[in-house]
C-alpha cells in the first residue's frame, strides 16, 4: 500500500489548487496562498492518518503526494512576494518547521508516530496563521478579509477531519475532543460571518448556500461519534466536499478585487 514519496516534490502541476508560481501575485493572492498553507498543514496530517488507519489509503496517497507539492510551490511563491523584513522572517520560520514536518510525514504512517504528526500540525499552523496575519496588515483591505475569512474555512475543513479520524483511530493524545467540537464551532460561525458580508454577489450566496447545506450533512455524521460511532470514510469524503466549496469562495473573493 506504501509508496515512496519523494517523487511528490516534483509534481507541482497536479495539484487541485494550481497557479502558476512565476505569476507575480497581489497582496491578496499572497493572503489566499499563505491561507493554504495553513489548510495543507491539516490536510497533509489527515492524508498520513487515513493512510495509516487503511481509510481510502489509496486516494489519500494520492492527496499526500499533491499536498506536499503544493506547500512547496506556495513556499517558492511567497518567497517571492516577501514584502517586508517580518514577512521574510515569519517565511522562515514556516520553512524551518515544515522541512521537519515534511522529514517525518514522508516516513511509513504508524500508529505511534502519528502523535507526533498531529503536534507538529497544529506548530505549522500556528506558524502560518502569523504568517497569513503578517501579510493582510501589509496592505489588504476588507476584500483580503473575506478571502483570509473563507480560506481559513479550507483549513477547518480538512482540520475537522484530522480530529476526526485521530479520534476514531484512538490516539492517545488529551484535548482531542475538545479541539474538534472547537474547529466545528468556529467553522459554524465563519459560515454565518460569510453569509451576512455585504459585499457578496449572487454567485457568492448561491454558493454559500451549498456549503450550508453540505455542512448540515457533515454535522449529521458528527453526532454519531457522540455515542462511539465513527464514520470515518464518510467524514473524509464529506470533508473533501466542503474543502472544494470553500475553494470556490475563496477564488470568488479573491476575484472581486480583479
Amino acid at each position: 500500500m506504501w509508496r515512496s514519496l519523494f517523487s511528490s516534490l516534483l509534481l507541482f502541476g497536479m495539484s487541485l489548487y494550481w497557479t502558476p508560481v512565476w505569476a507575480q501575485i497581489s497582496t491578496t493572492e499572497a493572503v489566499n496562498l499563505s491561507g493554504m498553507q495553513r489548510m495543507l498543514s491539516q490536510r497533509i496530517a489527515k492524508s498520513y492518518l487515513m493512510i495509516g488507519s487503511e481509510v481510502r489509503a489509496e486516494q489519500a496517497n494520492q492527496q499526500l503526494d499533491q499536498s506536499l507539492a503544493r506547500f512547496e510551490s506556495n513556499l517558492l511563491a511567497l518567497d517571492d512576494y516577501a514584502s517586508s523584513p517580518p514577512i521574510e522572517q515569519q517565511l522562515q520560520r514556516v520553512t524551518l518547521l515544515w522541512q521537519e514536518y515534511r522529514s517525518l510525514v514522508l516516513q511509513r504512517p504508524e500508529r505511534e508516530s502519528a502523535v507526533r504528526v498531529l503536534s507538529l500540525s497544529d506548530q505549522l499552523l500556528a506558524e502560518c496563521e502569523t504568517l497569513v496575519a503578517q501579510i493582510e496588515r501589509s496592505g489588504a483591505g476588507r476584500t483580503a478579509q473575506l478571502v483570509n475569512r473563507s480560506g481559513r474555512q479550507r483549513m477547518l475543513s480538512q482540520r475537522i477531519a484530522k480530529l476526526y479520524l485521530a479520534l476514531s483511530w484512538k490516539l492517545p493524545q488529551q484535548e482531542l475532543q475538545t479541539q474538534f467540537g472547537q474547529a466545528v464551532s468556529e467553522f459554524s460561525q465563519a459560515l454565518d460571518e460569510l453569509q451576512a458580508a455585504p459585499e457578496n454577489n449572487a454567485a457568492i450566496d448561491a454558493a454559500l448556500t451549498k456549503a450550508s447545506a453540505q455542512w448540515a450533512f457533515s454535522q449529521s455524521g458528527f453526532r454519531l461519534s457522540e455515542d462511539g460511532r465513527y464514520v470515518p470514510t464518510l467524514i473524509s469524503i464529506t470533508c473533501e466536499t466542503l474543502l472544494e466549496q470553500m475553494e470556490g469562495l475563496t477564488r470568488a473573493y479573491t476575484e472581486l478585487l480583479l
